[in-house]
């Protein structure tokens, strides 16, 4: 209901009119409502709310990139969300440059296709460290070989597999890759007018910087866009306690497969003996039959033992365990 007036305030309003305090015209223009025009060319497909929930995926995927990568790359990688937007699929083809890495990939169980671009320079940083080099970059971009591709498709291979973690919270994915192009004009599986969610990552492998671009077109996401907000995303998160963290990194542990080998003894013998030995040769080692023979887990010394037989296989029986403090 609209404020009423009192009689004072109305002969107090006409006498600011006839004075010409206030102006009609102005108040007409403050009464009236500022219309943003509508692109029909660029619907508003993706709100504020379903990037800033699609940068939070990502930024979880760049913590697993920055953790992972160095793995294969033995280098300091750093992975940052640089920025989220809304375009058309034409406009972001457009942009491309000439080579890139596009990595065309199924989102199942979504439909459709999702687009992973990676810099030029990023893949030679990674054909370079991989191939024993420094991890620098080319001064002037070229094509890739035959031989780099298949070193760029498992770079593109573990990006793609690195996304299913992030987007547990909001679909189980089982993303597939369909192929890798390196040239913008093969890789329209997208409409030209199609709008697309955009999210930047900034990644440095060592000196080297670059962009990575995860193309999102909405025909893709669209039966999972309610579940597109931080109210899903926080509910729906799994919140274990410590315990259970460690608990869970304990039994993931256990599963890691070490070697183990037992020293019987140590010799030296001569270049021409070694050459000579023969079956049934005897080497007389520096240990004796009944003496303590040392175990090792991976490089680390951390048992002694008895040697023997079990079920007709050589064994050994441990006799003590080796603390930290008596290495």
């Amino acid at each position: 209901m609209s404020e009423v007036l009192s009689q004072s305030e109305i002969d107090g309003l006409l006498a600011a009119l006839s004075s010409g305090e206030l102006d009609v015209d102005q108040m007409q223009a403050a009464d009236e409502k500022k219309v943003k025009d509508y692109d029909f060319k660029r619907p508003a497909k993706f709100s504020k709310e379903h990037l800033r929930t699609l940068e939070m995926i990502y930024e979880h995927y760049g913590r697993l990139l920055s953790t992972t990568l160095p793995l294969y790359l033995r280098k300091n990688v750093t992975v940052s969300v640089a920025n989220s937007e809304t375009v058309t699929y034409s406009e972001f083809s457009n942009a491309l440059s000439n080579p890139v890495i596009l990595g065309v990939i199924s989102f199942l169980p979504l439909q459709g296709n999702i687009i992973l671009e990676l810099q030029a320079n990023i893949g030679f940083s990674f054909i370079d460290r991989m191939l024993g080099g420094e991890g620098g970059t080319l001064d002037k971009p070229r094509p890739f070989t035959d031989i780099e591709m298949p070193l760029i498709e498992k770079l593109v291979t573990i990006c793609m597999q690195l996304m299913v973690e992030p987007w547990q919270n909001v679909v189980s994915i089982n993303p597939v890759m369909e192929r890798i192009e390196t040239n913008p004009q093969f890789a329209q599986v997208i409409s030209p007018t199609d709008m697309i969610a955009i999210v930047t990552l900034n990644i440095k492998i060592g000196d080297t910087e670059g962009l990575m671009n995860v193309c999102l077109p909405y025909f893709t996401l669209e039966s999972v866009m309610d579940k597109l907000n931080t109210k899903f995303w926080f509910s729906t998160m799994q919140k274990n306690n410590d315990e259970d963290y460690e608990d869970t990194l304990e039994t993931m542990v256990r599963h890691v497969a070490v070697p183990v080998k037992a020293i019987l003894g140590k010799c030296n013998v001569s270049v021409n003996d070694f050459v000579h030995l023969q079956a049934g040769d005897i080497i007389r080692l520096d240990n004796r039959v009944n003496t303590d023979m040392q175990v090792y887990v991976g490089n680390l010394f951390k048992f002694t033992a008895l040697p023997g037989t079990a079920k007709e296989k050589y064994a050994v029986r441990i006799t003590s365990v080796v603390r930290e403090e008596e290495e």
